[in-house]
């Protein structure tokens, strides 16, 4: 490292680390809100509960509702690298938090010196985040199963 020209690692995990406690606390809430939905969808007190469509409409919801998460989780990484100087615009810095998280990481963006270590820490939250979210959309897809095996309750 140059002199003083670039920030050591230690801000990075400063940063970082909070940073996927953070989100990760924060899409294990969203999953428990999106959770309660699902129940209620799916039980027989659920509107939806007499058709089939029932179990289609709660994993289409719960995976478009997951996906908005993971976009708000990126988003606040997005913002941590514009307020630290990581990153020069909002659009970059959305790109290559999203990158970052997916672990695709084919842009050209890289964050300024000294921040890389940020981009590793957002890759491990990705795959944290993404870990719940599977687990997450298991549950759902057996407790549609399990609606989808049960005789549908007719009305009097």
């Amino acid at each position: 490292m140059e002199g003083g020209t670039v920030a050591p690692w230690g801000a990075s995990w400063a940063w970082g680390l909070p940073l996927v406690v953070l989100t990760v606390l924060f899409h294990a809430t969203g999953l428990g809100f999106i959770d309660k939905g699902v129940r209620s969808m799916l039980s027989r007190e659920g509107r939806l509960r007499n058709l089939m469509t029932a179990p289609i409409f709660a994993l289409g919801g719960t995976a478009f509702s997951a996906a908005v998460l993971h976009g708000l989780e990126g988003f606040m990484w997005a913002e941590t690298y514009r307020f630290i100087g990581a990153l020069q615009d909002h659009k970059s810095a959305m790109l290559y938090s999203l990158n970052a998280m997916t672990s695709y990481g084919h842009e050209n963006l890289e964050l300024a010196p000294g921040w890389q270590m940020m981009g590793a820490l957002e890759a491990l939250d990705g795959l944290i985040l993404f870990g719940l979210t599977t687990a997450f959309l298991f549950s759902v897809m057996q407790n549609c199963q399990r609606v989808l095996r049960t005789k549908p309750v007719q009305p009097d």
